[in-house]
């Protein structure tokens, strides 16, 4: 019994002691949010272009680009966008996204809405600047 209660210790401290690494590379995520370019297409057709150093994948820089369409469609005064497309790629660590997104002051029908006032208080509370 002794031996199985030591073996069981011993599994305990091995995976405490993974989990620590797990968080250390979670905390080691620091972007450098590098700006956003926009440029009205047609009446609410809206182009933005975004890039970033330190980012993980295209998921980062693509959620920075959806952080600028929600800011921009609150500044002109609408409440939702819906996301049309997205190209993101990286060079030389730099991650850069061209996104096209509609805004409008209703919910627009699509499966890609977002609510600009609930994505910009999350944007906030993940540290991803807007507009």
């Amino acid at each position: 019994m002794g031996r199985i209660t030591a073996l069981a210790a011993m599994a305990t401290v091995t995976g405490a002691c993974t989990a620590p690494s797990d968080v250390a590379s979670q905390s080691a995520f620091s972007p450098e949010y590098l700006g956003v370019q926009t440029f009205l297409l047609d009446g609410d057709l809206v182009n933005f272009r975004v890039s970033m150093r330190g980012g993980r994948d295209s998921d980062d820089v693509t959620k920075y680009a959806e952080c600028a369409a929600a800011q921009y469609a609150l500044i002109r005064g609408y409440g939702f966008a819906r996301h049309l497309r997205t190209t993101a790629e990286e060079e030389a660590g730099i991650w850069s996204a061209d996104a096209v997104y509609t805004i409008s002051p209703a919910l627009p029908e699509g499966l890609k809405t977002i609510d600009a006032e609930v994505t910009v208080a999350d944007c906030g509370q993940l540290g991803i600047p807007t507009v």
